[in-house]
């Protein structure tokens, strides 16, 4: 299997055991990855029973991110659930349990303890992405902006294909002389408002930046906001995606995550 977005967020942890900013890193690619979690039988409506290994009283289970790994763990067929990152740590960290990712079949190879989980889902639900209460009164262009943001903003956004058409990040002004940056949705898809925030927020957060903030907005298609947005701002093009036209599968919706037997 080629290397996957995991390998090479582990490999740039792995190779600066001290910078806080690489495991950062490493944790949000996690919590966005599709995982492929090991079962002991097929999924049961919205029940699944992983496969766990015991380590010193702790059991972990076991996922990998990619079917082709899985396969090769197991040597043939075995039952799985496709689950988010996210969704797994936030089921695994209630039960007490930890995760063995991509075990013997990949550089990204790795035990991650019950603790970590516990951080990774506490984390996630921190941030510092606010939806703007008002319009601005006039958008520049973004200055200071550091680099670890863009980058986070960049790997978040390539990841929410379908929530909007595109993104602009300005400098905003407000009524009453308030300042700062904002990043602006330019044709969000219905109802994908929360998400999109939730997404900036997270990017914020695992960005490493101390006391950072960013407000985000959103804008029509075509409206005088979204054209002088365009015009100063700094762009990121989301991937478009075509709607599901099948039955979802268990642990595709993180709204409705499935439950562990």
């Amino acid at each position: 299997m080629a290397e996957t977005a995991l390998d090479r967020a582990h490999a740039v942890m792995e190779a600066a055991p001290e910078d806080g900013a690489p495991r950062l890193a490493f944790y949000h690619c996690l919590a966005d990855t599709q995982l492929f979690v090991l079962l002991t039988e097929e999924p049961e409506g919205d029940h699944i029973s992983p496969r766990t290994f015991d380590i010193e009283g702790t059991s972990y289970a076991l996922a990998f991110d990619g079917e082709e790994r899985l396969a090769g763990f197991t040597d043939g067929p075995a039952p799985y659930a496709a689950l988010l990152g996210r969704t797994l740590a936030g089921m695994l960290a209630g039960a007490g349990a930890g995760l063995g990712l991509n075990l013997e079949v990949a550089p990204s190879s790795i035990l991650l303890p019950p603790d970590a989980l516990d951080w990774l889902v506490q984390t996630l639900g921190q941030g510092g992405g606010n939806e703007a209460s008002t319009r601005p009164e006039s958008v520049s262009a973004p200055e200071g902006v550091p680099q670890a943001l863009l980058n986070a903003l960049d790997a978040k956004l390539a990841r929410a294909g379908g929530l909007a058409n595109h993104a602009c990040l300005a400098g905003a002004r407000y009524a009453g002389g308030a300042a700062g940056h904002a990043l602006f949705f330019i044709g969000a898809a219905p109802g994908a408002e929360m998400a999109l925030t939730r997404a900036v927020s997270e990017a914020l957060t695992f960005s490493g930046i101390e006391a950072g903030a960013l407000d985000v907005g959103f804008a029509e298609a075509g409206s005088a906001l979204a054209q002088r947005l365009e015009r100063v701002g700094l762009r990121f093009d989301l991937p478009q995606t075509a709607a599901p036209t099948q039955r979802a599968a268990p642990g595709s919706d993180p709204d409705r995550p499935p439950r562990l037997k």
